[in-house]
């Protein structure tokens, strides 16, 4: 009878190829590990909400009391050292991060649109805005923008140290009119008025099959500097049409917009005549690749140099989503890029869609 139910055991835990057992296994620690990552992600959002809100509440008191009966920094030390008794393995309580965390609060009290997002990024991302953005709108824009594309806190430095604000708002594209009301601005803010490639390892004079293998040998630093939302798909591209091939410099994929993205790479001026190519590749695209799930294909023309009217006339009537931009390949002085921005309505407009 013993002898029955062990023979029973072994039939059962066997029932199954050894194959399919591994394969049932593989799947379910797959599943586990997957939930497990979710939950971690998910504790860690809460406990910087929790501690950004924490921070933000004793800033409040500290400017409360301040106002009030006029306080001065010997009772923020003095507070920083109670706290630091009361809680000492606790970190973030000095009599330093006491002023930043009242700095913190200042910023972002008077600003009904930005107090609600500061919960949203990390404190360590809200101090860097907070301490090398002054303008409100600058603000809201970093901290949009790091929540929407999840920025890390050296890609967020990357962005304020190449003015990506500036860069964003002044890029000349026509997504406005080719692009889905709920896609234009997110995909205006994804692009740049110009890219900075300092990390390549080429002259001022080179030609476009050069650039294009510099970007290839280093194409993590090109992707970050792209935004860091792009998946590469292929250089040199290839489409065939009618019996004719064509082949697009570099194919990307921005993750958040699910658009493939065209771009084609120029050494010189901006001239009109890319727009009708950079539209020939699109249609391609979007009738030969783009899967039926996926927003409309967007190109990206890529220039040394170019002149602003010459662009917004070129893209005037173009039917497919494009944007011109230019590059650098080493650093320069920052251009004074503040007084050509938008209206601050219009940026409102903008920013009020991430």
């Amino acid at each position: 009878m013993a002898s029955t139910q062990k023979t029973r055991r072994k039939t059962a835990l066997s029932a199954g190829t050894p194959g399919h057992i591994e394969h049932d296994y593989g799947a379910l620690l797959a599943e586990v590990k997957t939930r497990i990552q979710s939950a971690q992600h998910a504790a860690l959002r809460a406990v910087n909400t929790e501690l950004v809100g924490l921070y933000w509440d004793i800033g409040r008191s500290i400017v409360a009391r301040q106002q009030v009966a006029g306080w001065g920094k010997a009772v923020v030390a003095q507070l920083a050292s109670d706290l630091q008794t009361a809680f000492p393995r606790t970190n973030g309580l000095s009599a330093s991060n006491l002023w930043r965390i009242k700095s913190f609060f200042e910023a972002y009290s008077a600003h009904e649109k930005l107090a609600p997002l500061v919960r949203e990024i990390s404190w360590s991302q809200n101090l860097l805005i907070v301490e090398r953005c002054k303008d409100p709108q600058q603000r809201e824009f970093y901290l949009r923008m790091t929540r929407k594309w999840g920025w890390s806190k050296n890609v967020l430095a990357h962005h304020i140290d190449n003015q990506s604000y500036e860069k964003s708002l002044l890029g000349q594209t026509n997504f406005e009119k080719t692009l889905p009301q709920a896609l234009h601005a997110q995909a205006s803010l994804a692009m740049k008025d110009e890219y900075l490639f300092d990390f390549l390892d080429l002259g001022e004079q080179h030609n476009e099959r050069a650039l294009e293998r510099a970007l290839m040998a280093r194409i993590e630093d090109f992707l970050r500097a792209m935004g860091g939302m792009f998946a590469f798909m292929g250089s040199q591209f290839r489409l065939e049409v009618d019996g004719r091939e064509f082949f697009i410099d570099l194919l990307l994929f921005h993750r958040h917009l699910r658009s493939l993205v065209a771009i084609e790479l120029k050494i010189g001026e901006f001239e009109p005549e890319f727009v009708g190519k950079m539209q020939f590749y699109l249609a391609a695209l979007d009738a030969q690749i783009r899967h039926q799930d996926e927003n409309p294909s967007i190109g990206i023309i890529l220039c040394k140099e170019k002149r602003r009217t010459v662009v917004e006339y070129a893209l005037r009537d173009a039917r497919k989503p494009i944007g011109v931009a230019t590059y650098e390949i080493t650093k320069t002085l920052p251009k004074n890029l503040r007084g050509q921005l938008p209206s601050p309505e219009a940026i409102a407009r903008l920013l009020d869609n991430l």
